[in-house]
């Protein structure tokens, strides 16, 4: 199952990907049910858990037996595909140097120890598919992409297990983590030089966990004008993903819809010799296995 936030002549919508259509999940609720029960946005349906994938389905199952379906189901050519969660209520937790090729050629491969690192990104940071991404020119001049599987979090929870943490992923989207390098070294952290506004590119979708068999196994790809810079594995990270949800909520809550990025694999800008930074006018696409392509343009 793909989620979407959508948006078709100015009418906003949560939809579910059907092959080359977008089925209006408040619409055909409203119409095939005679009642509307879902709340508006994709992080208010995570919240209510698996009733509203129970639902979902069931409306589905109803609308293959509908005879007028036009007025809920558009071509998926018409819609305007949204960040599928516009507004986060809180930061994006990143992992970085999760996969050991990155963190050689970031030279701090020895740095790797028993202990994950984690940083955020802000909420402002996040904008949808096909949006520009704004290079900040007056700020930097080594901005940089990380192609990344995220976590999306499905329910509230504290101290979780590790054999337990599966149960906490509602599904999974791709993030693109633009970086100001020079940012990031001027300041000696990561949050300022991760957190310009436009540099969380996220979708295009949320494929739900039961369409995904192996988290741990998907392949991912990210082009800069169609050349290809990072051909990796999920496979490849240090701290599958299990481990990463049970770190950050020995004392931190997780609550539905928070979103974990698990890192990137080799190929970033600042890795290649001499560097490759974004310039505007680059277009980023970003592919992972079993979820879509992730595209945006640096703005010029």
């Amino acid at each position: 199952m793909k989620f979407i936030s959508g948006q078709i002549y100015e009418h906003t919508f949560i939809g579910l990907i059907q092959g080359d259509k977008v089925l209006d999940i408040h619409k055909a609720e409203s119409i095939l049910f005679e009642l509307a029960t879902l709340p508006p946005t994709l992080l208010e349906c995570i919240e209510i858990g698996e009733r509203f994938v129970t639902h979902v389905m069931q409306l589905v199952e109803w609308s293959k037996k509908a005879e007028d379906t036009e007025s809920y189901l558009y071509p998926l050519e018409n819609v305007k595909i949204l960040a599928p969660i516009t507004k986060l209520k809180k930061n994006i937790f990143c992992v970085a140097k999760n996969y050991y090729d990155h963190a050689e050629e970031m030279g701090d491969k020895e740095n790797i120890d028993e202990h994950i690192m984690l940083f955020s990104k802000a909420p402002t940071t996040v904008i949808g598919p096909e949006e520009e991404i704004d290079p900040h020119l007056h700020l930097t001049n080594e901005l940089d992409y990380e192609g990344e599987l995220a976590i999306v979090i499905g329910k509230k929870g504290k101290q979780i297990e590790k054999e337990d943490a599966m149960d906490y992923v509602f599904g999974y989207t791709i993030v693109n983590d633009i970086t100001a390098r020079d940012l990031q070294s001027r300041h000696k952290q990561f949050f300022l030089g991760k957190s310009l506004d436009t540099s969380c590119p996220m979708g295009p979708y949320i494929v739900h966990k039961s369409a995904i068999n192996d988290p741990k196994n998907l392949m991912i790809k990210t082009s800069v004008n169609n050349e290809v810079r990072q051909d990796g594995n999920t496979k490849e990270m240090i701290f599958p993903i299990e481990y990463i949800i049970s770190i950050i909520s020995q004392g931190t809550t997780l609550e539905a819809g928070d979103i974990i990025a698990t890192g990137t694999p080799a190929g970033v800008g600042k890795g290649s010799h001499p560097p490759k930074y974004l310039q505007p006018g680059d277009v980023i696409e970003i592919e992972i296995e079993g979820i879509g392509v992730l595209r945006n343009k640096v703005k010029k």
